[in-house]
């Protein structure tokens, strides 16, 4: 199997399409605290940071009469299903372990309990770390989605990152 890095996800022309909508600096950002959260809760930083990086390309754009809804978005969105899903299709086009694939994608899933009936989840660590990361990164009223980050910026944030993450994506086997 091809060991994807973060600047393969990154510059996929399907994340570049819903990171742009769902909030590229918000991503980037969560993407860099679940990194340090993965080292310090001993979750495998390569996993996470993919988790992280796509974890909100599910977002469907909820406007009324022009302008964001937040209150919309908060009744109606299924972001984490739908981000669960593209997330993985990504992933498997672009030659990822299947297993790390599933991981990452139930991570994804399980970032936000927004669509879920009241109750607690039982989250693995990887899926506590993304979740904590987006939650670091949040704004009132889902202000975190319109940050602004220049694409070469964003791009070169990508890169310092992935060089992190690279020394344990070779130690890497298929645990998290």
């Amino acid at each position: 199997m091809k060991k994807v890095t973060l600047v393969d996800i990154f510059t996929h022309p399907i994340a570049q399409k819903y990171l742009k909508r769902s909030g590229m600096a918000h991503a980037i950002e969560t993407a860099y605290y679940a990194y340090d959260l993965a080292l310090k809760e001993r979750v495998c930083p390569d996993l996470a940071t993919k988790a992280a990086l796509l974890h909100d390309i599910g977002h469907y754009e909820w406007f009324t009469n022009g302008k964001w809804d937040y209150e919309k978005y908060r009744k109606n969105d299924i972001h984490a299903i739908k981000g669960a899903e593209r997330a993985h299709k990504l992933l498997i086009r672009l030659g990822e372990d299947p297993e790390k694939a599933k991981q990452i994608a139930l991570a994804i899933l399980l970032h936000t309990d927004s669509y879920l009936p009241e109750g607690n989840l039982n989250q693995n660590p990887l899926q506590r770390v993304v979740k904590m990361a987006d939650e670091m990164d949040e704004e009132p009223e889902g202000q975190h989605h319109y940050k602004q980050i220049d694409q070469d910026v964003a791009l070169q944030k990508i890169k310092q990152l992935d060089q992190k993450v690279q020394p344990f994506r070779k130690l890497l086997k298929k645990s998290v």
